[in-house]
């Protein structure tokens, strides 16, 4: 069995277009929540998401007849991928390229190239029709297109499990490496679904909050909480065999060291009121990590703020830690991002292991009320400075599906 650790990342969110800035302003608590841009809000319920303003892929790095081939979501991995290589360093070199894999979640694919060219059918018929239109909807086309660009010739695929997709890549990602299949892989997740026609069957099946005021639209486990934020963007992350990384003198931001995953089996949308599917992965998670629940020093929570979520993963946690739970500090960063879906995950996985390289656990923003169902240490007085060593990432989606990542401080 082979150590696995994170050695490149890179990200774009509406907090900033890069791993770092959108790192500094999740530490702050700043959220990046504005009025909708991608189509005009006035008539529809929800007006505020985390949407990335004036996106010039172009300007990031991608060729320009390429990113015009390419959905929104597909150029939010691109240059998030690009970041993260560029991050690493020379991993791939001397690396049988059929062993360094990429595998690029996604929720939804290319939702506003669905909406477009729909449109276009619609409007002028289907001769006008893009012929591109399906490589630039299809979900897989990220990782895809990362591998064309790096020439990485490794297993390649794009999860989709809804907001659990970005979690599932990066730990399909661990274990493929972990037990030799890959050397390295790029693995993380893109969204882009701040669509008009996204966003109305998000809100009609009643996930969005409807709020004006930026500053209590996304607010994880606070009583007032209604909903959650779109959010957008892409997070990917180089991980690769600690030998190699140690043999090239790699920066080195975490260890990765267990994976759970299961599913609720409960309903389509709606979690199991006892939550032991979530539990059950953070669980094998800390199992495969060799690690007694009392050693974890953090969680970062999926904490979407809605009703559900919030009160049963707290209720999951209890149910794993026992008194334990009472002192673990928790934080959801989805009160600064938004959700970013098939995204989350990866950008959470990212801020998790910032947290354990800096001993820095941020907070979660916004929180004001508190819930008797949600009774745990939140982290909402600011950042907080903490030596903390171990940590779990937890992200869950619609159909049921639980990721738990546990990641440790690397000390050599």
């Amino acid at each position: 069995m082979r150590r696995v650790v994170i050695t490149g990342i890179g990200a774009v969110t509406a907090l900033g277009l890069s791993a770092e800035s959108t790192w500094e302003r999740v530490k702050e608590g700043k959220h990046g929540f504005t009025r909708i841009s991608a189509f005009d809000p006035t008539d529809f319920p929800v007006t505020y998401a985390a949407e990335i303003k004036d996106w010039d892929p172009v300007a990031l790095g991608l060729n320009k007849k390429e990113a015009r081939r390419m959905d929104r979501f597909t150029q939010f991995a691109c240059v998030a991928a690009n970041q993260a290589i560029a991050d690493a360093g020379d991993f791939a070199q001397g690396l049988d390229p059929f062993k360094i894999g990429v595998l690029s979640a996604s929720g939804v694919g290319g939702f506003n190239t669905f909406e477009e060219e729909h449109d276009k059918f619609r409007d002028k018929g289907p001769g006008r029709v893009s012929p591109f239109f399906i490589p630039m909807l299809i979900a897989n086309m990220a990782s895809g297109m990362i591998a064309i660009e790096h020439g990485f010739k490794g297993e390649n695929y794009c999860t989709v499990s809804a907001c659990a997709a970005g979690a599932h890549a990066i730990g399909e990602a661990f274990r493929k490496i972990k037990h030799g299949y890959l050397d390295a892989c790029v693995a993380g997740g893109s969204e882009a679904a701040l669509t008009h026609f996204g966003m109305a069957g998000f809100n009609n099946m009643g996930a969005l909050c409807t709020g004006d005021d930026p500053d209590r639209i996304s607010i994880p486990f606070d009583a007032g909480r209604g909903g959650f934020v779109m959010g957008e963007g892409g997070a990917l992350l180089v991980l690769e065999e600690l030998e190699n990384a140690k043999k090239r003198g790699a920066k080195i931001y975490a260890e990765i060291v267990g994976y759970g995953a299961t599913d609720d089996a409960f309903h389509i949308t709606g979690p199991d009121p006892e939550g032991q599917g979530g539990a059950k992965a953070m669980a094998f998670a800390i199992e495969e990590a060799g690690l007694k629940p009392g050693q974890i020093d953090y969680i970062n929570a999926h904490g979407t703020s809605t009703d559900l979520n919030d009160k049963i993963e707290t209720a999951a946690i209890k149910s794993v830690f026992g008194d334990h739970a009472a002192k673990l500090p928790v934080s959801s960063t989805k009160s600064v991002t938004g959700h970013l879906l098939g995204a989350a995950g990866a950008i959470e996985a990212i801020i998790s292991i910032k947290a354990l390289q800096e001993g820095v656990i941020p907070p979660t923003a916004g929180y004001r009320d508190a819930d008797p169902e949600c009774d745990l240490d939140y982290v909402t007085e600011g950042a907080r400075k903490a030596p903390i060593k171990h940590a779990l990432s937890n992200s869950l989606g619609f159909g049921g599906h639980n990721a738990s990542l546990a990641f440790t401080k690397y000390e050599g």
